[in-house]
């Protein structure tokens, strides 16, 4: 039997995951996080606490379960927080790696990698994985050292680049884009939403089977793992107002350096997901379909408690 370890399992794609490989049965699944679990359902993986700070925990975590496939989701990815917080960034994002890229190596293990579309500095979006990477914070840089420790020191590795990733899970540690442009057009709250970024906003979803495809094929290198749709901040907010039939007339139109945030963010990126498409069959979602299902999950969780 194949086991594969996941960090970072208490957060939205680490539930995804646990979502997706409790129902395989020729996997064992060992999810680990730090802190209690999280997962609504105690059954069909393994649950243990590690915490990615630590070297000895990880390299014990790890020399216990001896996984086949490791694929590491955790990381700071607070854009603002790692702006403020540099030495915490650099212990989630950078030594991290370094511990679970030597664990990785001690057992043989095939390591999956998530990364980001703000390694870039968004002046040529969207981009391919031959894009030339040269980050605006320092979470993209943090991330970028992640990527090269990865590509220098691991034995077997693919690294997983995303963007802007959305969805929904019962125990949910933070908001993402859909949900708060959701809530924010329901309650007709006034917000600022900027048009000049451009994304291709991914459903948790389909990362979580990005992430299931290069661990069945074992795949090496690097891929861009996102939504096909491409779409500015505005347009995003706008379709899903549309979608709910919510007005707009709260949303106020502004570009980027009215919000002055603490962290800069690269203007236009996005990725094309031709090589993911034809060496792994990865199949997104469309935008609407992501939103859809988000609102299926919802009325699910709702109704739950409800009752």
């Amino acid at each position: 039997m194949k086991k594969v370890l996941v960090t970072g399992s208490n957060g939205l794609l680490g539930q995804k995951l646990t979502d997706i490989y409790r129902n395989v049965k020729d996997i064992e699944l060992i999810a680990t996080g730090r802190g209690p679990d999280r997962y609504p359902q105690k059954n069909g993986y393994v649950y243990d606490q590690m915490d990615i700070t630590n070297e000895d925990e990880v390299m014990k975590t790890i020399l216990k379960h001896a996984p086949d496939c490791i694929i590491h989701t955790a990381a700071m990815t607070n854009v603002d927080a790692c702006e403020l917080d540099k030495e915490g960034c650099v212990a989630q994002n950078i030594d991290a790696v370094n511990f679970v890229v030597k664990a990785a190596n001690t057992v043989n293990a095939h390591l999956v990698h998530l990364s980001t579309d703000f390694i870039f500095d968004g002046t040529a979006g969207p981009y391919t994985e031959q894009g030339v990477p040269n980050p605006l914070s320092f979470y993209g840089d943090s991330k970028l050292k992640g990527e090269e420790i990865i590509m220098h020191s691991s034995k077997k590795w693919a690294i997983l680049r995303t963007v802007l990733v959305y969805g929904l899970v019962a125990d949910m540690s933070r908001s993402n884009i859909v949900l708060w442009a959701r809530d924010a057009l329901k309650n007709q709250k006034a917000i600022k939403v900027v048009d000049d970024q451009f994304r291709t906003p991914t459903l948790a979803e389909d990362l979580a089977m990005g992430c299931r495809l290069a661990e069945m094929h074992n795949a090496q290198g690097v891929f861009n793992i996102s939504g096909k749709d491409y779409m500015s901040i505005y347009d995003l907010v706008e379709r899903v107002s549309t979608y709910f039939g919510y007005n707009m007339d709260m949303v106020e139109r502004v570009s980027s350096d009215t919000l002055q945030q603490p962290a800069k963010r690269p203007p236009v990126t996005g990725f094309i997901i031709d090589k993911a498409i034809k060496e792994m069959g990865y199949q997104p979602h469309s935008f609407e379909e992501g939103i859809k299902l988000v609102q299926e999950q919802y009325d699910k969780f709702t109704h739950t408690q409800a009752t």
